[in-house]
């Protein structure tokens, strides 16, 4: 399970990067997603834990601290994250300035060396909320 939540927060690295502009709601987006992957690679779990919502909720039970001792945990036993994107499609809402979702369809891969020792394809759903003028992780779910 704690495997799980890890793998699937990772997915956030998976989203499309680019250039960014201040006009640019995706494209701000984007820019979060980097500096969620940089703080993932980094095995930072408090600058992870930065970039989730206040009302942050995984599998509609789990909070920001849970994610956070999970993440502690998970990254003390793999040293070596691997993510591939299978599928993958972002999208703002188009009611709401604030919300925005990306839907993937991921395998994610924990080693303690150059050899993953778990893996696992997960369907992953985000839904992002804008606090300020930065796109933070608000709901999180996979199966």
């Amino acid at each position: 399970m704690l495997f799980r939540l890890f793998m699937a927060m990772m997915l956030t690295l998976l989203l499309t990067l680019g250039g960014c502009s201040r006009d640019d709601p995706l494209a701000e987006l984007e820019t979060s997603v980097q500096q969620l992957q940089d703080s993932l690679e980094a095995k930072d779990s408090g600058e992870v834990t930065a970039q989730l919502h206040p009302q942050f909720q995984a599998q509609d039970q789990y909070d920001s601290d849970w994610a956070r001792r999970t993440m502690t945990g998970l990254f003390l036993r793999h040293r070596n994250i691997g993510i591939t994107a299978l599928t993958r499609h972002s999208r703002l809402d188009p009611h709401a300035r604030d919300m925005a979702y990306t839907d993937a369809s991921v395998v994610l891969s924990g080693a303690e060396n150059l050899i993953p020792d778990q893996a696992a394809q997960y369907q992953v759903h985000i839904e992002w909320r804008r606090d300020g003028d930065v796109w933070k992780l608000h709901r999180l779910t996979w199966k």
